[in-house]
Formats: structure tokens, sequence, C-alpha cells
């Protein structure tokens, strides 16, 4: 698989042409791998762009203007083959334009490109999506990027913590997720979770239930902390909603932390692709643009 590399005094890191799919984050100084291996034991993935889609479509069948069309989980973006744009010495440019085989799925030409920029101990992660239609294009990207943890040898993942701070940096007291039901679509219900100065202990039975889904920009920073509260990682965002996951009853030893501008239908909706919750409009030859920021605090 063709990767490009890039790297400064602090981090390594290596992307995949294959998905524009980050693939490594390597801090120099204490040589320690921070993304997820693509272990296919637990998750063959490491860092997948999530796009036209985020999560699933109910039946895995959505509607655009009465015609139904196909669509796995999250898009296919993912799995296919980028065009490398422009490297410099600490950023890369990727480039994913609609095909024949994409309209049949996504009726929509669009120009989709993805760059990584390393900028001391932090990788930032930027999205821009075109309308190159001469209508309006609805669409979701998302970030699904895995880390290790625990991170230090011998440790369990049951002794780690996920911190959490909002848009302001101060420290919420809890926040309400979003709970999944069946066949990976969102129910109405919501729970709960209390908060230790911003701090959620990573239980046994966290993910039990499959991710936890924060809605309305409640948080807008997520990092991962060390059996003693150490921060060790954090990602920074702006998107409205963030996914933390790791498999479900596996005891896998990574945890994602995902920034989504779109999520998954719920079981309840039977609307059409325009009327997707958290779904973004693009008029004909309009430009979104979005970043997040993986920051590596050893």
């Amino acid at each position: 698989m063709q990767k490009v590399k890039l790297e400064n005094e602090k981090l390594e890191i290596t992307v995949n042409i294959h998905g524009a799919e980050l693939s490594s984050i390597r801090e120099k100084k204490n040589d320690t791998q921070y993304l997820w291996n693509a272990d296919p034991k637990y998750w063959n993935r490491s860092s997948p762009v999530l796009f036209p889609f985020v999560g699933g479509v109910k039946d895995k069948v959505y509607r655009h203007e009465g015609v139904e069309y196909p669509m796995n989980q999250h898009g296919f973006a993912r799995d296919m083959d980028f065009d490398l744009l422009s490297q410099t010495e600490n950023e890369v440019w990727f480039a994913l334009d609609a095909t024949e085989e994409t309209k049949k799925v996504y009726p929509f030409d669009f120009h989709l490109e993805i760059g990584y920029h390393l900028e001391e101990n932090a990788v930032k992660v930027m999205w821009k999506v075109e309308n190159t239609n001469d209508k309006t294009m609805y669409f979701s990207i998302g970030a699904h990027p895995a880390f290790f943890c625990p991170v230090r040898e011998g440790e369990k993942q049951s002794d780690d913590y996920i911190a959490f701070r909002k848009a302001d940096g101060t420290v919420p007291e809890s926040f309400t997720n979003t709970i999944f039901g069946q066949g990976g679509m969102v129910t109405t219900e919501k729970k709960k979770y209390g908060l230790q100065e911003g701090i959620l202990p990573i239980t046994e039975n966290l993910f039990d239930g499959d991710a936890l889904v924060i809605e309305n920009h409640q948080v807008q920073r997520v990092a991962l902390m060390d059996s003693d509260k150490k921060e060790y990682l954090a990602v920074e965002f702006n998107a409205p909603l963030v996914g933390i996951w790791s498999p479900p009853k596996k005891h896998a030893p990574f945890v994602c932390i995902e920034p989504w501008y779109g999520r998954c239908d719920s079981e309840v909706f039977d609307g059409e692709l325009k009327d997707r919750e958290w779904g973004n409009i693009l008029e004909a030859g309009e430009t979104f643009e979005a970043e997040y920021r993986v920051v590596v605090l050893a």
C-alpha cells in the first residue's frame, strides 16, 4: 500500500493513499506509537475518513428525490484510492472526485480534499468538500481515529480515563449520550453521564452498548488519560458531534475519538437525504471546510 510520510522534530506520521487514511502517529523522543495499528483481531482500520455519510442509513438504503440508493456504513471514501495533490516537509494534501461508480450510490459530483499538517506536537487534519454540481448537494463527513488505550504496556484500559472540555476551556459537570439501538441506528433515548472534574473512568462495560454519541457541541476537546490521570493525547475540534468508541465487549486496546459533521439515522427516521439529522448542505459551487487537531502530550 502506497504511503506518504511527514515528520518534524517531535512527530512522524504516515498516511495511506488508499482512503487518505492516517496510519501512524509516532512520538520520536520516546519512540511511542499513538495511533492504532489496524490489527484485524479487533479492527482493521486506523483512522478512516467518513464521507459522504457518517454512520449507517436505516435499512442500508436512503432516499433522494424519490429514488432509493444503497449505502454502506460510513460511506465509500475510506475504501477508495485518492490522488496525491501536493506534499511539503510538514504538509500533504489528497483529493478524490466522483466517478460513475460513486454516482450509482451517491448521485452527486463532488471534489473532496483531505490534508494533514504537522505543527510541533500536533497533527492538524483538514477537510474541503466542494459541490461541483449545478444543484444542491447533501453530505456528512467525519473522523474515526483510533488511539492506543492503554498507551503503556502492561496496563489495562479500565485503569485509564477520558477527560472532557467545553469550547471555552471549562470543565463540564456531565454530558448527555444519545443511545444506540438495533442495526447501528440511534434511539430517541438519552443517558446522562456525570463527570468528576470533567473526567470519566473507562469501565469494563463502558462501550458494551456501542459508541457514546455526544451531540450539540457539548464538548470540543476530548483527551485520554493514563492510570495516573495524566493526559497523553487530546483531540480538539469544532464539530457539533463527537463519537467515542471501542468495539463492544471485545476489550480492544484502543479508543476512538471521532469528530463528526453528521450522524447515523435514528430508528424512527423516515425522511429523505435532505431531512437527515446533522446533515450538511452545499449549494452549487460552494465549498465546506473543517478541521480538527490530534495533540500528543508526552
